[in-house]
């Protein structure tokens, strides 16, 4: 039976319609060394929507969404992406990943690297033209880092870095943007500016889910949000699953009362 199969009351296994999900994930286990950091997760992201997926530290986070990007191979359980297979639905789905799994010293300057988001446009000779460059510093100026187009990546600070990236994933143009921690370390005006540019990729239809920390944030953030510790602890939209009892259930001890205070 597929991942994708239910089974109905009389015992006779329905296919689940997941056409309209940007992203599903259906009993994703992932194991290192012989340990389960995932277990048996589902996952249905609505389309239109921003989710964050929230939960305590070595809890899967970044794991689960590694998977749902194909990174990291799960040992178990299926993705597909508006219904269908991963592989073909990669040119609508742009990641930023955590900064500091980037290594900021590599020689280049910031506008190639907003330049390779376009690489699929580009081709194999890589041949840059003015409409390129013209779409790169569109990017650029829509994060507020336009002015520093010829920086060397290395020199900015860690803000400034998440921004770029942030421009690099917009010049591919996806329909689904996959984030992991995407305000850690940032400044204020730097979150400022990367929500801003998420509401407004919503705003336009596309569907974003990001890795998220702050629990104080997710209400004014966030129109979903998906709880995990290892399982899934809860999901729906923050009306619904982000809760007293769903914190609690999965944070445990580790979500102390002035936490919850602020998050209420």
């Amino acid at each position: 039976m597929s991942p994708l199969d239910l089974v109905s009351e009389n015992g006779v296994a329905v296919t689940e319609d997941l056409s309209q999900s940007p992203l599903a994930l259906r009993g994703i286990t992932v194991s290192y060394g012989g340990q389960p950091v995932v277990f048996s997760v589902d996952m249905t992201v609505a389309s239109g929507t921003m989710t964050a997926i929230i939960g305590p530290n070595g809890a899967g986070k970044s794991t689960l969404l590694k998977s749902a990007l194909g990174v990291i191979k799960p040992l178990a359980g299926q993705v597909t992406a508006w219904g269908r297979s991963l592989d073909s639905q990669r040119a609508r789905i742009a990641y930023v990943p955590q900064r500091a799994s980037v290594d900021w010293d590599f020689p280049t300057r910031v506008i190639d690297v907003v330049l390779m988001g376009l690489y699929r446009e580009l081709g194999l000779l890589r041949r840059t033209r003015a409409r390129h460059i013209d779409k790169a510093m569109a990017c650029l100026t829509r994060v507020g880092m336009q002015d520093f187009a010829d920086r060397q990546i290395g020199q900015l600070s860690g803000g400034q870095q998440q921004r770029v990236f942030l421009a690099r994933a917009l010049a591919q143009g996806a329909d689904l943007y996959l984030l992991d921690e995407p305000f850690a370390g940032v400044d204020a005006a730097t979150e400022e500016a990367i929500i801003t540019v998420l509401k407004s990729l919503r705003d336009e239809g596309k569907t974003v889910v990001a890795v998220h920390h702050d629990l104080s944030t997710v209400s004014s953030y966030f129109d979903r949000v998906f709880l995990i510790n290892r399982r899934r602890m809860g999901e729906g939209t923050v009306a619904q699953a982000f809760t007293d009892d769903t914190l609690h259930a999965t944070y445990g001890g580790r979500l102390g009362d002035g936490l919850m205070a602020r998050v209420g």
